[in-house]
């Protein structure tokens, strides 16, 4: 384990070639008033003018090329498989010392959890983005991005991260818990891996690490993506919505349950029958923090410890790697 004041590799004299890649957001986003941090549109500031709001370290060298200009709410499958795509050819660059995606707070946390399953990077990936546009008289996408490049500077840094409010959460971990403050991300139980101070890492825990599934995990056709929604669990529920989806030819469900993912007694019937007809049933909580533990009324397979959305993008690979029995589910 690194000492808790080891500094970032920013230290080291040498230049380091970081990539810059930008998908839009709130970080990329204008109003008509600088007093404005709602009724603004995401997306309209370009990667390169976000570059030269940010002060950076003059030893990194930072190549930066834009990808998407979406609001991340309408973050899609094309999106994904383009940012994928061009963060395995960077990765494979031996120059290339770490990555940097601006991206939008609403689908962060899913995106980061497909590139980590999908990449697993031994290089760090950081995610970073701003809960107020660029046009802010607070802004605070400009120090985001700062502290973004210092964390994929750093030698021994590695995984899919995420860098907002000073804190670098693990991809695994990473939550949107607030709707307005700048501090909207957490990493639950887990905590934060490091912080960023001045410029400067101080790690408590080890960067992600995993198996990497591969580019080809992804399909090549948009349409072989496989349709998986999220239904949640709630009082008064009513099968019909699952009764539904199964006759509209969806070919997974996420369940986010009350509590230890339980679900209303109203649902089971339908989710059976779902199962039955060769629907993959998943089960997550739909609590904001803290792991599902083992119970008798879990009655399909649970991701313990994945938000809906990140729940979602599990049973998405798992039918892309063939691993669903379709009769089964």
């Amino acid at each position: 384990m690194p000492s808790p004041l080891a500094p970032a590799a920013a230290a080291t004299p040498v230049r380091r070639r970081l990539v810059l890649l930008g998908t839009g957001g709130t970080i990329a986003g204008r109003a008509a008033s600088a007093q404005d941090n709602v009724g603004y549109r995401a997306g309209q500031v370009g990667v390169e003018e976000l570059l030269r709001d940010a002060v950076v370290d003059p030893a990194l060298e930072i190549e930066a090329e834009q990808l998407a200009q979406l609001d991340s709410k309408d973050m899609d499958h094309a999106c994904w498989q383009r940012l994928a795509g061009r963060l395995a050819h960077h990765l494979e660059r031996g120059e290339v010392q770490g990555i940097v995606v601006t991206h939008g707070t609403d689908t962060l946390e899913e995106t980061a959890w497909l590139l980590q399953r999908v990449l697993a990077p031994g290089k760090p990936v950081v995610l970073t983005a701003a809960m107020r546009p660029a046009s802010s008289l607070q802004a605070d996408g400009p120090q985001n991005l700062r502290d973004a490049l210092a964390v994929a500077a750093c030698a021994d840094a590695a995984g899919v991260l995420v860098v907002l409010a000073g804190r670098v959460l693990a991809a695994g971990d990473a939550r949107k818990q607030h709707t307005r403050r700048l501090d909207a991300f957490d990493g639950g139980d887990a905590g934060a891996l490091a912080a960023v101070e001045e410029g400067r890492l101080r790690r408590w825990r080890d960067w992600p690490r995993g198996q990497a599934l591969g580019l080809a995990r992804l399909p090549a056709e948009l349409s072989r993506w496989p349709w998986v929604e999220i239904v949640v669990s709630h009082a008064g529920a009513r099968p019909e919505s699952i009764d539904a989806l199964v006759d509209a030819g969806v070919r997974g469900l996420v369940v986010a349950g009350t509590g230890n993912a339980t679900v209303h007694a109203a649902l089971l019937p339908a989710l059976e029958r779902a199962q039955r007809s060769g629907v993959a049933v998943r089960l997550v909580s739909r609590c904001a923090a803290g792991p599902v533990l083992p119970s008798p009324e879990h009655r399909w397979p649970v991701y313990a410890t994945l938000s809906a959305p990140q729940a979602r993008v599990e049973l998405m690979l798992e039918f892309m790697a063939g691993a669903i029995d379709a009769r089964r589910g």
